[in-house]
């Protein structure tokens, strides 16, 4: 049985099983190492994706859910103006070390400016708190999400 979805504004299909998690066919079937196997249990946030337009653990997700749904990984929005915006403003305060979390924390910052392109501080970590980062902590990720908010006005 084949599964299709739409997998970074492509269609495709994959002969993985229903009860496969959508984490490892992303990763093994198309190549999208981008997203991160960090706990398998939905705490960490590295392997997140955008699905039908929430932020999601693809840690949790079994195939059988994908059928007929929206898949954005890091790697298609890499390709994005909102992307650009996101990218130079984690720069412009350092907010990035070794990277790990920084694929689901991008996505996760989409999440939240897509919903309000105007967030508090409070907001911003109640969106990011699903994301776990070791490295950088939380306070340059939360004012590269503000900066973003700012100079990317209109984008979201």
């Amino acid at each position: 049985m084949m599964i299709n979805f739409i997998l970074n504004d492509q269609k495709v299909a994959s002969t993985a099983k229903a009860n496969e998690r959508l984490l490892d066919i992303l990763r093994t079937e198309f190549a999208c190492t981008g997203v991160k196997c960090g706990c398998k249990e939905g705490e960490c946030g590295a392997c997140s994706v955008i699905l039908d337009g929430r932020l999601v653990n693809s840690c949790m997700v079994a195939m059988g859910h994908v059928e007929g749904c929206t898949v954005m990984t890091i790697e298609g929005y890499r390709k994005t103006e909102r992307f650009a915006a996101l990218d130079t403003s984690y720069a412009s305060v350092s907010a990035v070390q070794c990277g790990f979390c920084m694929p689901g924390m991008v996505l996760a910052s989409e999440c939240i400016l897509a919903k309000n392109p105007n967030p508090t501080e409070a907001e911003i970590r109640e969106g990011i708190s699903g994301n776990l980062c070791r490295c950088t902590g939380y306070n340059a990720i939360v004012q590269a999400i503000s900066i973003a908010a700012k100079e990317g006005e209109g984008l979201w």
